[in-house]
């Protein structure tokens, strides 16, 4: 894969590679994100995971940031809770400006993935491969369930905005809406890991047409029918892969709401 990078990233890529070899602490460098899905280009960000021998890991994690300037002309850079990752150190550098993901990890964390990542160095390759083989790697899509247990409660919500006249608000649930539910309900339509929206642009066809009917104008009519059609839609998605329950009263009580905000 590195042979098909960007100059940009590939140069960025040995830099973070000599920088992990020099530390001692450090046993290797793994990549993952577009580096081994594909679609990799100029505008792709950099996932790697650092991974640190246990005993080392505390004065590692509190050296992180001297790690991240060693790697380049760091900008800016803050850590990862807002996703529930606090392992994660997110980077912007440059310029030319690129994004780059550090991920610092115990070897022992290694048992849990949710990719198969590329090794792009190893103090020792073979423990480390034996290691990935035997990890269990599975992507985290959510169940027909989790999927039923929020979307109507974020539909009501996002609905209360639009009653209030709070159309950034609204509009703001709607992309969040897109995000959590619609979007990896069509990912699983089409078989695929349920990464958000993540290049979903690529399916193409009538479910791609769905999504954008989701997308309004500043203008609470728009708006309100942008509702409507992520009611629509998720009753289209949920019926792909049923929840043992569905909620009680919907989908008209969200639509006699949103009906009744006008």
């Amino acid at each position: 894969m590195s042979s098909t990078l960007p100059a940009l990233h590939l140069e960025f890529v040995e830099r973070v590679r000599n920088e992990v070899e020099k530390d001692a602490r450090l046993t290797a460098l793994l990549a993952g994100g577009s580096y081994i899905h594909g679609g990799f280009d100029e505008h792709s960000d950099l996932d790697f995971t650092v991974v640190v021998h246990d005993e080392s890991y505390g004065e590692v994690m509190a050296s992180r940031d001297e790690f991240a300037r060693r790697a380049g002309e760091l900008l800016a850079a803050f850590t990862g809770e807002h996703v529930g990752e606090p392992r994660l150190l997110i980077c912007l550098y440059g310029p030319p400006l690129i994004h780059v993901d550090l991920k610092f990890v115990r070897g022992s964390d290694l048992g849990r993935l949710v990719e198969r990542p590329a090794v792009l160095f190893a103090r020792d390759p073979q423990q480390l491969e034996a290691r990935l083989d035997s990890a269990a790697i599975a992507w985290p899509n959510a169940s027909p369930d989790w999927f039923e247990q929020r979307a109507w409660i974020w539909l009501h919500y996002g609905a209360t905005k639009l009653a209030r006249g709070e159309l950034f608000e609204a509009i703001g649930m709607l992309a969040f809406f897109r995000e959590q539910v619609l979007g990896p309900m069509l990912h699983r339509r089409a078989g695929r890991p349920q990464r958000g929206v993540r290049r979903i642009e690529a399916l193409g066809g009538p479910g791609v047409e769905q999504l954008a009917s989701t997308l309004p104008a500043f203008d609470a009519v728009s708006v309100r029918a942008a509702f409507l059609a992520a009611v629509d839609m998720y009753l289209d998605l949920r019926a792909d892969e049923p929840p043992r329950q569905a909620t009680r009263f919907m989908p008209d009580a969200v639509r006699s709401y949103l009906n009744a905000s006008m």
